[in-house]
Order: structure tokens, then sequence, then C-alpha cells
């Protein structure tokens, strides 16, 4: 997440406001003051300010400076933010700790009483705590929603939307325009998942599909803030109140309106559209069914094992489009960027791509079992540029971890980004080095499953990311098809890789050029 540090302007809206903080400022000291939990004595800590706690060392990059902070106190250590108290995990074995031998126990998601209402009270999978509901869910994902016959059946989407792409950029470079690359790979991961949710409901309407991609933009920002009134005693009072300095709850309210109103469009054409098929004399079998038709079916079975309602859907449904959109995006991003600044790399792929798929044909998801140093490339990717820095989990009863005493309601930052830089287990870890998946390290087995904790760019354990399957499919065929198509200019490590701020992790500077055809004859007969 992005923590924000809310500007004067929000304190000094009115005369009124500045004599309500002034009053208030003294029960806020004298609250916040306290330890608002019994964590362990022996974890360390570093020294704290009054009302913020550590706000203050988090700055807009936390993952980095999680990380700074855990090379003076350690992997683990407690950092205060208002009068809550989190624990820091900094290293794989510390995050084994948690999520593997406690896992359990930190099955929950810590989030904001914001984003539990964008995600309909709870309704949806990401965010509802560990429970029926959610094993339910899960089962349904992995068996049928996003299983591998799901998958598989909708391999033409994920074609035809890479294939769209090259063409644009193809027109792009015969007119020499620039073209903003990660606004390209949204537009492409976006189309790809809203087809393979919603089907034809949304493809194919630019005008709904742009307002789509608005919304989960503006997800993404509400996401990445950090809500003050979930942290400071005295704000949340306000906050019961109406007053509510960030405007968080009416940005809240308003982007789940437009995307209530939105979906609510879809479920409509999409019931429509099954009572139409429903009436024909095959009933519509042997169609290829997206997302939402799978839920729907569960939703229309009175003797399913749990009863769908409308929410579940649109909450389900919110999920899927805003988990897998910008990460598969930003990954193919950064691996070109480091492309440009190895080409040695880039040319070891193209000769790759060159002996397995040749140059008459465009690469396809079949390809990928037979290009190695491609799967190298995409894991050193995400070691180095782990696509959602950091999650958080809540603790749901007491335990004790490595010896410290955690209290149930304990929240957890996870720090999944430097895990992948850890130095007690990668050899120079800021090096981008493909060869070290498949060279003599013993790292070639290494892989996304969650089992290995040195690199967990999906996660781990029960809340895994259940898209892992499909967005490696994104990523790797996406990322390969323009590396064979296009060529990429050699920038010998001037491509700038400084990060933005956010809650996935953005390129402070994106990649903005004309793209020159590698395979003109290619790219002009497709």
């Amino acid at each position: 997440m992005e923590i924000l540090t809310p500007t004067l302007e929000l304190f000094n809206s009115s005369t009124l406001t500045i004599l309500v903080i002034s009053l208030l400022t003294l029960a806020i000291i004298i609250r916040t003051s306290k330890p608002s939990s019994k964590l362990s004595a022996t974890i360390p800590s570093p020294v704290s300010l009054p009302i913020i706690g550590h706000l203050h060392l988090l700055g807009r990059l936390p993952h980095q400076s999680l990380q700074r902070i855990a090379l003076r106190h350690g992997p683990l250590f407690r950092v205060r933010l208002g009068s809550i108290d989190y624990l820091a995990v900094n290293s794989p074995s510390t995050v084994k700790s948690f999520l593997k031998n406690h896992e359990t126990t930190f099955a929950n998601r810590a989030t904001s009483t914001g984003i539990l209402h964008l995600a309909y009270d709870g309704s949806d999978m990401s965010f509802s705590p560990y429970g029926p509901h959610w094993v339910f869910m899960r089962k349904l994902t992995m068996t049928q929603l996003l299983g591998g016959k799901t998958i598989d059946q909708l391999h033409l989407i994920r074609k035809e939307e890479i294939k769209r792409l090259l063409r644009a950029f193809y027109d792009n470079s015969r007119k020499g325009e620039r073209v903003n690359l990660p606004k390209e790979f949204i537009g492409l991961a976006s189309s790809i998942v809203s087809r393979m949710s919603v089907g034809r409901q949304w493809a194919g309407k630019d005008d709904e599909l742009a307002e789509l991609k608005t919304v989960i933009n503006e997800l993404e920002e509400i996401l990445g803030l950090f809500d003050f009134k979930d942290h400071i005693w005295v704000l949340k009072q306000l906050g019961k109140l109406g007053i509510d300095f960030q405007g968080i709850d009416n940005k809240v309210e308003e982007v789940k309106g437009r995307y209530d109103r939105m979906v609510e469009r879809v479920l409509r054409a999409k019931e429509a559209e099954r009572k139409q098929l429903s009436g024909k004399e095959d009933g519509g079998e042997g169609m290829v069914k997206d997302i939402l038709d799978l839920l729907m079916d569960v939703y229309d079975d009175e003797n399913a094992e749990k009863k769908l309602t409308r929410e579940n859907i649109k909450s389900y449904i919110l999920n899927i489009l805003a988990a897998g959109t910008s990460t598969s995006a930003l990954t193919i991003e950064w691996a070109l960027a480091e492309m440009m600044n190895h080409p040695s790399v880039l040319k070891k792929l193209l000769n790759e791509l060159d002996t397995v798929v040749g140059k008459d044909r465009l690469v396809d998801e079949s390809d990928l079992p037979r290009l190695p140093y491609l799967h190298a490339i995409i894991k050193e990717t995400l070691r180095l540029h782990c696509p959602i820095p950091m999650v958080a989990r809540k603790g749901s009863e007491d335990c004790t971890i490595d010896g410290h005493f955690v209290p149930a309601g304990t929240p957890v930052f996870v720090n999944y980004w430097a895990v992948g830089r850890d130095p007690e287990f990668w050899k120079n870890p800021l090096e981008f080095n493909p060869e070290r998946f498949t060279g003599d390290d013993n790292l070639n087995d290494i892989d996304f499953r969650g089992q290995h904790f040195q690199l967990l760019p999906f996660g781990t354990g029960r809340r895994m990311c259940p898209g892992a399957t499909l967005a490696q499919f994104v990523v790797k065929t996406g990322f390969a098809a323009l590396v064979q198509c296009f060529d990429w200019p050699s920038a010998e490590g001037s491509v700038d890789m400084t990060e933005g701020p956010g809650i996935t992790l953005t390129r402070a500077k994106p990649l903005v050029m004309t793209p020159k055809p590698r395979l003109d004859k290619l790219l002009s007969n497709m």
C-alpha cells in the first residue's frame, strides 16, 4: 500500500476544524502513547513519535523502508501506525514461520473499513475472512472458475488480444508514433481479464471498457491509501460523526456505485442471454463458458453446496478484474526494461525463440514448456520486481512465533519484495541475472507455487493468488510475443529502474517509445 502523508489543507479547511483538532490533541497523545497490544517486548522496534508512531519512517515506498529498518533491527520487528502495532516480516525464514507454521492463524487479511465496504462488506473472496464462505469460493475458484479446464478453453481470447496489441504496435511503428507501453499493457491485461470474466458484455464496447479501466485504476488508488481514521482513535470517532478529513469514504461510495451500476448491466444482459439459450433445443450445450457463466450456474443451482448472492458474484468479478490487470501489465513492463538494460540477456532469449518457434509464426502458449530461458527471465523479473511488494495479514488467535508472543488481532506486514532480495539466500541480490535459475546454483527447481519462501510473487498457502497460472500464461506469452516481433533498443543499463508509489510495484518513469518491427512479414500478415 502507499502510505500518504496528509496535506495541511486537510486540516485548515475551517476555523472549526482547527479548534476541534486543538481540543482533541491532548486526548490523542494520551491514547496513542499507550501500547495498543500485548506484543512481546522482546520484538525490536525503532523509536516512535506521539500520535503518528512510525508513519514518518515509511514514506512513499514502505516496502523499501521496512527493508532498511530490517537491516538495523532484524527481519522481524514492530512498527506502530497511529495507535496500532504491526509486525513487519522481511526474510524467507520469518515469512515461513508466520504463513506456513501458523498458516490458519494468519489466514485473514488485514484491511480497512473502506476496502471492506468496497468489497461488498466481505462478500468477495479476496477480503472475506477465513471461514465457510471463503473455503467454498476458493474451492469453486480452483476447480471451476480458474481451473485448468477453464483456462484452456479460454486460450483463444488470450491469443486474440495479444495479436490485437501487436497489430496496434505495428500500426504505431508505421506512423512513427510513440507509445506509452504501460498504458497499452494495462489495456491488454484488462481486455483479456474482462473477456474471460464476463464475455462479450464488456469486450468490444470501447466506452464501457474505458470506464472499466478507469474504475479499476481508481480502485487501486483507494487500495493504496492509508486511512488515518482506522489507526488514530480520535479520527475514528470523528469518522463515526461523518467527518472524514481524507475524503476516502466518499470516494469509496462513488467508485463502488459506478462499478455496481456497470456490473448490474452486465448481469442483466447475461441473464437475458442465458434465458434465450435455455429456450433453444440444445440449451446452449457445448458453448464455451466465461467465468460469469460458471458463477451464474451456481447462482441458479438450487442444490448447490452454498447459495451465491448477487453481491457474491459482483464482488468476485471485482476481485478478478482488480487482481489480474495491473500486476500482469507491470511484470511485462519491468521485464522489457530489464531486456533493454541487459542486451546480452535479450540476445540469448531471441536465440531461444528463433530456435524453438522460428520467425514464420507467433509464439504460443503451447511453446512455453520448451522455452526455459524465458521462464528464467520471468522468475528473475518477479524476484526483483514483485508486482505486489507487500501484503497485510491479521492473526486470529494468540500464538508464539520464534519465541515471541503474538496476541490475536495483531496485523502483520509481509514484505515479499524484501524476501526476493534477501542477501542471506540470493547471491548478488540486486543484480538481474536469469542464469541463477539455469546454472549450477541448485535454484532451477524454485517455482511460484508458494513452497519456496525465497520467491513468493503470488503469495503462499491458502491465500496464495488463485490466478497465478493464468497470470503466467498472460505474462510469459505476451512478453515473448513482444520480444519476438519487435526490436527493443539497447540501453546498457541506462533505463531508469526507479520504483513509483502505489499498492503495486509501478515504475516511476514509464517506458515510452516508438515500436520498431523485427518480423515485418509476420506482423503484416497478422
